[in-house]
């Protein structure tokens, strides 16, 4: 597939008269034409740092996406600007399938630039791009079946075959460098195309109390080049979390990176602690990496289901909301009052008293470091599953 991309862009560049390259929609560098000029304006600070590091800043794609191009069905001109690093114009070439970008094809912009009829055959080619990029995101939506399978089937033996099923169709790709993604709640089917994803799926989430319709995650596999640099799957956890859905405020979470499939299963259940992390915890998300979610790391491997401790139901109950988030605050605070009476906008006498009526609530004594750890985990682990 990627000498396919390859020899299209090779096809543009030999149309257009200038090296080509080709970057998926989240800016991800795919194929690039070779580069002969003794120009150095032809290779500025933008055009080499994608190269070499096969993807753009954020900051560099707001600036051309400002100019219309996920929109754009035809080419569109780009003016240099060095302040951005740009110290060449572009022709950008959106790449389009049944209406949906998949991607672009850049070129530098030359005087005199390509004629209409050229720029007319380049656009044709663009379209043949467009629908391989298509295809092989839906291949990665057709694995649902084996993907939902592997993060779902328990250990033994069904996990095994379930392994070497999706290792079977996801052919020499399978061995790499992955991370699971999870986004939830999502709102409808699985995307028809998700570039970047190797695999997708539907995966049950909380089920409701109600008789409304069940929850449910979408589960993907992201491929990755480095353990080091999880941009990739933070690229797309953000951009499906931002539209996923109409059940709830949408969070992302991301597994650690794993070579291989393994233990796939596990880098699922580390996504899936990091989507419930970031929905409990706002300053985490709304996408939060499974190393960064410090102790609801450890709470979401103890219990899927919220525990109902005796010593802390009655100061969970609605009614005594506020004094329990003054103890979730004092404790956060390590138990220094100041800081927790600040952090509440409230006196310091007025926090006393409410601590000692948590301790009347709860019988537990927060001058005892047991009892702190205790309501501590409850709090908390109340959160994860609220």
């Amino acid at each position: 597939m990627k000498g396919d991309y390859q020899d299209l862009v090779d096809e543009i560049s030999a149309l257009l008269g200038a090296p080509a390259t080709l970057e998926n929609r989240d800016f991800r560098l795919i194929a690039f034409g070779a580069h002969d000029s003794d120009d150095d304006l032809a290779m500025d600070p933008v055009r080499t740092r994608s190269i070499l590091t096969r993807q753009s800043t954020a900051a560099v794609r707001s600036w051309f996406e400002g100019f219309g191009i996920a929109r754009a069905t035809g080419p569109v001109r780009i003016p240099a600007a060095p302040d951005a690093g740009v110290f060449r114009g572009r022709i950008c070439l959106p790449v389009r399938y049944r209406g949906i970008v998949q991607g672009y094809v850049w070129l530098l912009d030359q005087d005199p630039g390509p004629g209409p009829g050229a720029l007319d055959a380049a656009m044709e080619v663009a379209q043949r791009i467009g629908v391989l990029l298509a295809e092989e995101a839906k291949a990665g939506a057709d694995l649902s079946r084996e993907f939902l399978a592997v993060i779902t089937a328990g250990r033994g033996w069904q996990q095994d075959m379930a392994v070497a099923a999706l290792r079977e169709a996801l052919g020499p790709g399978a061995d790499g460098l992955h991370a699971a993604v999870c986004v939830a709640p999502w709102a409808g089917e699985v995307p028809a195309s998700v570039p970047g994803a190797a695999a997708v799926c539907l995966v049950p989430w909380r089920g409701r109390e109600d008789d409304g319709p069940a929850e449910q995650a979408l589960a993907l596999l992201v491929r990755l080049r480095s353990a080091e640099v999880a941009t990739p799957a933070v690229t797309l956890a953000t951009r499906l979390a931002a539209g996923a859905g109409q059940l709830g405020p949408p969070t992302a979470g991301i597994g650690e990176p794993r070579r291989g499939l393994a233990t796939l299963a596990d880098a699922w259940t580390e996504a899936s602690a990091g989507a419930r992390a970031a929905a409990a915890q706002p300053r985490l998300g709304p996408v939060a990496q499974w190393s960064a979610i410090g102790p609801y790391r450890m709470l979401a491997a103890l219990a899927a289901d919220p525990v109902d401790d005796p010593a802390t139901r009655a100061l969970l109950a609605p009614a005594h909301r506020e004094l329990a988030r003054t103890a979730e605050v004092f404790l956060d605070s390590a138990g220094q009052a100041g800081r927790a009476a600040a952090a509440l906008g409230i006196h310091r006498q007025t926090l006393y008293y409410r601590l000692s009526r948590v301790e009347q609530l709860t019988g537990l004594d927060l001058d005892e470091g047991e009892d702190r750890l205790l309501l501590h985990m409850a709090l908390k682990s109340a959160r994860l599953h609220s």
